[in-house]
């Protein structure tokens, strides 16, 4: 299986900046519980705060995919009209390089 990393920016509608941090970190605990989470961190950019970026590592895309279709995750997608500005930015990457726990 091959290691899925996902990266969405996300960027809040004016005023809307400090809800939308609110919904993002309700999200943190239940993906990290997920079986198939690696990791699940949620960022905040230092030049700009209305940008968040979460950044998740997975360890299939059907694990991932899995994520997506959870209530928690139903239940934020249900709230981004009111709270994003335009689209999510979602990136999907698979990692090319060995972890460093496995360089020799």
């Amino acid at each position: 299986m091959t290691k899925v990393t996902n990266i969405a920016f996300i960027r809040a509608k004016s005023g809307q900046s400090e809800e939308l941090g609110r919904q993002l970190l309700a999200l943190v605990v239940p993906s990290r519980q997920e079986a198939g989470c690696i990791n699940y961190d949620l960022h905040r950019s230092d030049a700009d705060p209305d940008v968040w970026c979460v950044y998740e590592n997975w360890h299939s895309a059907n694990d991932l995919a899995t994520h997506f279709a959870l209530p928690h995750m139903q239940a934020f997608v249900a709230l981004v009209p009111t709270l994003v500005e335009g689209e999510l930015d979602l990136r999907r990457f698979s990692m090319v390089s060995l972890p460093a726990s496995q360089d020799a």
